[in-house]
């Protein structure tokens, strides 16, 4: 039986700032349009973070049984380290899953109905990116789908249910969002890249090589700090964001630096920690705009 602290672990906590920043940034969208609602940001908030813990049992489930997690350089996995039996991180990640799918179609009741849809192919799409007979994430799209779900369809569609519409300024947070959302997996898959080589588990990473994948590390981060500048264009307060910049500094330092393995590990939490410090000061000089 997996302790605790491994399910925690196993829930993997480094990727809840992909959760909880679009939501943040999303907000702050809404309130750019005069149209903020707490209640309804707390009821998105549950549903990302129960979508990505969702996502992260349901990862650590079908990696598991295939023995892609047989041998890595990351954090716990909790079936392929088995400690914890594939039946029960799969109850672990339908409950999740259940837990966003009853948030969201709350949201969607007071918003709009046709979200049930989009939360739908959210739901299919964590399922599908590695499980399933032909799982995308073995392909290459794993990073393409967390621009979407995690960058486009969390921030619009936080703003959708707040202000019923959404514009330029949620459009260029959702991108911003994407981007730094998909920097964090590239950063994951940079470091897995000889165990998912050699298990068969063909990412993005694996077919662009390391040299190509740390630019591409780098030029994610560039595209989200330009960003500020654009939405300076809304309000010149947005130029706080650039607040986050040293923090994507010294999480680009280890990947220019070459290092792998465990030492990306910091990557990770550094990308995350920019994600969630930039889509808050960016949200803060919205709502006070």
């Amino acid at each position: 039986m997996a302790s605790f602290a491994q399910w925690i672990e196993g829930a993997r906590p480094r990727t809840l700032p992909n959760a909880v920043a679009p939501v943040i940034a999303g907000t702050g969208a809404a309130a750019w349009l005069g149209a903020a609602s707490w209640w309804k940001a707390l009821l998105a908030l549950l549903v990302a973070v129960a979508m990505i813990i969702g996502v992260n049992y349901a990862n650590d489930y079908s990696d598991g049984i295939r023995g892609t997690d047989d041998v890595r350089a990351g954090p716990l996995r909790l079936v392929g380290s088995k400690v914890a039996s594939p039946r029960s991180v799969l109850t672990a990640a339908v409950a999740s899953l259940t837990v966003a799918a009853g948030a969201g179609l709350a949201l969607a009741w007071f918003s709009s109905p046709w979200l049930i849809a989009v939360g739908v192919a959210c739901i299919a799409g964590a399922w599908l990116y590695t499980g399933g007979a032909k799982p995308y994430g073995y392909l290459g799209l794993g990073e393409v789908a967390v621009f979407v779900f995690f960058g486009l369809v969390a921030v619009l569609g936080t703003q959708y249910t707040q202000a019923l519409r959404v514009d330029w300024v949620g459009g260029a947070l959702a991108v911003a969002m994407g981007c730094l959302s998909s920097a964090v997996l590239v950063a994951n898959n940079l470091r897995d890249i000889p165990t998912d080589a050699q298990s068969g588990k063909i990412t993005l990473a694996v077919r662009l090589g390391d040299a190509k994948t740390r630019v591409l590390f780098q030029v994610l981060l560039a595209v989200a700090f330009t960003l500020t500048l654009v939405l300076m264009l809304a309000t010149p307060w947005c130029a706080v964001g650039l607040v986050a910049l040293p923090l994507a500094v010294r999480a680009a330092k280890p990947v220019r630096g070459g290092l792998g393995g465990k030492d990306l590990i910091p990557v990770l939490r550094d990308t995350g920690l920019t994600m969630l410090v930039w889509a808050l000061a960016v949200a803060v000089a919205l709502v006070l705009s």
